[in-house]
């Protein structure tokens, strides 16, 4: 899988997760306000729930492969 391939995955992920979780308004996407002078604690209660979701998303997509994996043994 090419770096392009990975990054449009992952871009699609982040859109997913953070629609779940109803943040889809904070992605850079869909966001095109500048953030620099914003505190970095106001940037991590925005953003941190869309990143915390698409490690779970990420850790169960994984834990299913290995069951399926560990269920042919």
């Amino acid at each position: 899988m090419s770096r392009r391939e990975i990054k449009e995955k992952l871009k699609q992920l982040k859109i997913e997760a953070a629609t779940e979780i109803g943040r889809l308004q904070y992605i850079k996407e869909n966001n095109d306000h500048y953030k620099g002078d914003l505190p970095s604690r106001v940037n991590g209660e925005q953003g941190g729930p869309i990143g915390g979701q698409m490690v779970k998303k990420m850790i169960s997509s994984e834990m299913s492969k290995m069951a399926g994996t560990w269920g042919e043994l």
